[in-house]
Parts: C-alpha cells; structure tokens; sequence
C-alpha cells in the first residue's frame, strides 16, 4: 500500500533500530522531523506533546519499548524483562488517560514475555512493534469505511481538536472517516476548532487538511454554538482518548461542550476510534483526568496572557455522556444506541 495515496505525513516510524517522528509541537509553521535511540526521549516526546494522538502514542509506546529492549545490558531473560517493565512505567506515566498507550506498552510486554533468549526476544518486539503501526493505518482505513457512510454528499462536518493522520501513524481516525467520505466521491467540507490551549485544531487539523487539498474553515472554540446555531455545520465527528463499555467517551477537553451543542441544535454527533481505544473494565469515577500545567492557558509561546500569581484549571480532556453521542465508529463497524449492548457485540464480532 502507497502512504502517498492518502497522506504524506507519516507522524511515527521505525527506521535502522530507531524511532523517527514528526515534532507536532513546530507545526504548522515547520515540518520537522526527530530521531531517537533512547527511550526516555520516547516518553519525553510523549510528555511533551512531541508526538500526542491516542492510537499514535500507543504506537510510540511500543517503539519506546523496542528501543529500551536495545539499549538494555541484560544477560538473561528475566534481567530483560526487569528493564521492560521499568521502561513500560515510565512511557505509562507519561499520558494517564489515554488507553493506547497502556494497550501498546502490554502487546509488547506479552510478546517479551514468550520468548526464550535475549537475541529472540529483541527481534520479536521490534516485529512486533512495526505490527501494531502497520496495523494502525490498515484499521484506520477500514474504520473510514464504515464512518464514510454516515456522512453525505455536500455535508459540512465540524471535528474538534486533531484525530487525524498526526494522532495516528497516518490516516487519521475522525478524520480518516473525512479522507475516506472525500474518497468515496462526496464532496464535503470542514470546520476545525482551534482547540484551546494547546491550538491542535487550528495547528494540526487545518495544517493536514488544507495539506491534503479537502476543504477546512477555522473556528475559535466560543463560535461553536453560533457555527451550529446558524446551520452552517450538518454533522460532528470527533476521535477519543478512552471509550468505556457504557459509551462514556473521554477527549480532547472541550469536546463536551460541543456534543452538548450538537444534541441542542439535533447535529449527529459521532466518535471514531478503534477497539484499542476502549477500556471495557474502567467504570467512570476511575478514569483519571490529565491535569496539565496552568503555562499553556497563560501564555502563548513566551508572550503572557494572564496577569502572574492566578491560579489555572486546565485538564487535558473531559468525559461526554453516551446519552450524547450517535455513534461509535470503530473498525468493526459503528456501535449505536444503547451502546453497552453494542460495543460489546463489536468486540465479539472481532474475535
């Protein structure tokens, strides 16, 4: 399969027993490209929003992984396993609430887990670990599929923060369901929010999208409500950091609010995610929300937007009721209402 066919940017690869990645935090103004052979930096580019994306930093995870099993001394397996598992914690702490990421860090500690020498054990991860990124776009695409046929010809959607080729290896989950309506032969249109603070909607989304040639207007997040109320958007998709059984759906802070919009103004309002995304044991009150620090509110790059000393609440993502949502669009197919009963049909449908 040609990357080139759907997008160019690929966000994360493994090339010569090292990690390559796009370095998100220099976009849209430039398009560089990093390399690591360490796997703290891994988890510092995790931390720092280097690489973010759930199916993508679950894909980072797992490279991170291989890189710790090449940089590991050990002489035995149970030496290489003990490396492992101090890598994996440190990748976890880096992003708490995304799933994909605990997912990637446990396909390669299984995989680790099975093989008997070391030289063995290290090939396999890194096969495996090249598997889950190959897999990504493949599921990402089929996922596109079954989203595309929810959205019609001449359809307005408005996605909000990135879920596209940057949160992914490349395709995108929301908005490879976009690439894949477009591909389908319908012509549609975007609307992107900015996605405050950290702007990966006007930074990211409007960057790949006006890079792929689709149509995409910028909105700053406060013009939801007037962009709905004015009929100028027909229908919503956003991706997730974390699904539960019950459909409960973490994101991109701000994503409630313009589910809340959506149900107010009767504009579908769809996820798109893959099965990794989705923790089917967590109930609500587990789920730890990402606090991030009060900098990225009060300023903007190094020029102040806040007076000094105030306090700031900025959580990383907030939690959208199912009784909210139309649809869950997945690579099984899109799970609807009453969603514990369907989701749960998805993954059985999968095995």
């Amino acid at each position: 399969m040609k990357m080139e066919s759907f997008s160019s940017l690929k966000t994360i690869e493994w090339k010569n027993n090292s990690v390559i990645m796009i370095d998100q935090t220099k976009l849209p103004t430039d398009l560089v490209y990093v390399t690591y052979t360490d796997y703290h930096d891994v988890a510092n580019a995790i931390k720092t929003l280097i690489i973010r994306g759930a199916p993508a930093i679950g894909v980072a995870g797992a490279f991170g992984l291989a890189l710790a099993a090449l940089q590991s001394k050990a002489t035995t397996k149970d030496e290489l396993i003990s490396d492992l598992g101090q890598a994996k914690q440190i990748l976890f702490e880096t992003r708490p609430t995304a799933v994909n990421l605990a997912w990637g860090l446990e396909q390669i500690m299984s995989v680790a887990k099975q093989g008997t020498s070391i030289n063995e054990i290290k090939d396999s991860i890194i096969s495996a670990a090249k598997q889950i990124a190959d897999d990504d776009i493949k599921t990402n695409m089929i996922m596109g599929k079954h989203g595309s046929q929810l959205f019609d010809n001449n359809d307005t959607i408005m996605t909000h923060c990135n879920a596209g080729s940057l949160a992914t290896v490349a395709y995108g989950t929301a908005l490879g369901v976009i690439r894949a309506t477009k591909e389908s032969g319908k012509n549609i249109k975007v609307i992107a929010t900015e996605t405050r603070p950290v702007q990966q909607g006007s930074r990211l989304t409007a960057f790949e999208l006006h890079h792929d040639g689709i149509n995409v207007s910028l909105i700053p997040d406060t013009a939801v409500g007037y962009t709905m109320a004015n009929k100028l958007a027909d229908k919503v998709v956003v991706g997730a950091d974390r699904i539960l059984r019950t459909g409960h759906v973490y994101n991109k802070i701000g994503t409630y609010q313009v589910a809340l919009m959506a149900k107010q103004h009767g504009i579908p309002f769809y996820v798109a995610a893959p099965l990794s995304t989705f923790d089917m044991k967590s109930n609500p009150q587990d789920v730890i929300i990402e606090q991030r620090k009060g900098t990225e509110v009060t300023q903007l790059g190094d020029k102040k937007t806040a007076p000094d000393g105030i306090n700031v609440i900025n959580p990383a993502f907030d939690m959208t009721p199912p009784e909210l949502i139309s649809g869950i669009i997945t690579e099984a197919g899109v799970a609807k209402p009453p969603f514990e009963e369907s989701i749960k049909k998805l993954f059985e449908a999968k095995k």
